[in-house]
C-alpha cells in the first residue's frame, strides 16, 4: 500500500465510521491494483485478533460456490509474520479456500502494524457483516487493552456514542453462558442488558433461563429484574431506628429483671415480630433455677404477661 494510502487509514480512523469506511474501500481500491502473489495456504494463518469468531455455514458455502465458479476474486490480504504470513482482511476467503482443499491462494503482503491490523480487521467486519454483540464488545475491549485507548476516543474512531461503547463492554461482565447466549442469538442485547443490574451468576442464570422459556421481551425483563431487586432490598437488614432502639432496649431490661439474668434480644428485619433470645448463666445452679422459673412462669403465661404486657 502507498505511504498516502496508510496515512489516510489513520486519518480516517479520526473521522467516524462513514469516513473510515470510506477511506477502507479506497485503500482496497488500491490494494486490488497492486501486483497480487500466490501463497500455499498452509503458509497463511488467521489473525487470533480477529474480532469475528464466528462464521454463518449458509454465508461460507455461498462464498464457496462463488469461488468454484469464479475463483477469489479479490486477494487475500497478509502480513508477513516470522516464518508465516497472518491474515489481514479476507478469512471468509481462506476458510472458504480451505474447506474446498485449495493449495494456492491470491494474495497481496502489506507491512501493517498490530495496531492498523486490529483496526482494519474490525473495520471490515462492521462494513462487511455485522458482529455480533459479544464480538464487537471484545473488538472493543482488545482496543481499550492492547492500545490502551479511551472509550471516549474508541468511540470517536468507529462513529459510535461513548456510551454505546460502554455498554457493549459491560455485556462482557455477564456468565459466558449468556455471553454464548447473545452470541448465537437466544437473546437479544436489550434482553440481557438488564441482567447486569442482579448481584450474582446464579440470579443472572436463572433469569435468563425464564427470558427464554417464556420468550419475555426488553420491557418485561426490566420490570422482573426491578421486582427481583426489590424484593431483595425488603429482605436486607434496616438500622433499627432511634424508637425500635428504645423499644428494644426497654423490653431487654424488663426481661432481665423478670428473669434475673442478664438477656440480649436480637430481632430479625421484616414486618412480622422475629428474632431470638439470648439468656446468659454463670453457673449450673443458675441454669436450673432459670428453668424452673420459666417452667412455672410459662405454665400460667406469666413470664409472658410481665415482658410483653400480653
Amino acid at each position: 500500500m502507498p505511504r498516502n494510502a496508510r496515512k489516510d487509514i489513520k486519518k480516517g480512523l479520526g473521522k467516524g465510521l462513514g469516513a473510515l469506511l470510506q477511506t477502507y474501500e479506497q485503500t482496497f481500491e488500491e490494494i486490488n491494483q497492486q501486483q497480487t502473489h500466490e501463497l500455499p495456504l498452509k503458509d497463511i494463518e488467521p489473525n487470533p485478533d480477529q474480532p469475528r469468531k464466528n462464521f454463518t455455514e449458509d454465508a461460507l458455502e455461498t462464498l464457496m460456490e462463488s469461488i468454484k465458479n469464479f475463483g477469489i476474486v479479490q486477494p487475500i490480504v497478509v502480513r508477513k509474520k516470522g516464518k508465516k504470513y497472518q491474515i489481514v482482511a479476507g478469512e471468509r476467503r481462506y476458510r472458504a479456500a480451505s474447506a474446498l482443499g485449495l493449495d494456492q491462494v491470491p494474495v497481496i503482503i502489506k507491512d501493517y502494524s498490530t495496531e492498523e491490523v486490529t483496526e482494519i480487521a474490525l473495520v471490515e467486519n462492521l462494513q462487511r457483516q455485522d458482529l455480533d454483540p459479544i464480538e464487537e464488545a471484545f473488538a472493543y475491549q482488545r482496543l481499550l487493552d492492547t492500545f490502551k485507548q479511551t472509550q471516549d476516543l474508541i468511540a470517536t474512531r468507529v462513529g459510535r456514542s461513548r456510551s454505546h461503547v460502554a455498554n457493549m463492554m459491560r455485556l462482557l461482565k455477564l456468565p459466558e453462558a449468556i455471553q454464548n447466549d447473545l452470541s448465537v442469538g437466544e437473546l437479544t442485547i436489550g434482553q440481557a442488558r438488564p441482567l447486569l443490574s442482579l448481584s450474582n451468576e446464579k440470579a443472572q442464570l436463572e433469569v435468563a433461563e425464564k427470558i427464554k422459556e417464556e420468550d419475555l421481551n426488553a420491557r418485561q425483563v426490566e420490570a422482573l429484574v426491578n421486582s427481583l431487586a426489590s424484593t431483595k432490598k425488603s429482605k436486607t437488614n434496616k438500622k433499627p431506628t432511634k424508637k425500635d432502639s428504645a423499644e428494644l432496649r426497654a423490653l431487654t431490661e424488663r426481661l432481665k429483671l423478670s428473669l434475673g439474668s442478664p438477656v440480649n434480644i436480637k430481632l430479625k428485619a421484616g414486618k412480622k415480630v422475629q428474632g431470638k433470645i439470648e439468656i446468659s448463666f454463670a453457673s449450673e445452679e443458675e441454669l436450673n433455677r432459670l428453668l424452673l422459673y420459666m417452667e412455672a412462669s410459662s405454665a400460667e403465661g406469666e413470664l409472658l404477661n410481665d415482658v410483653f404486657h400480653v
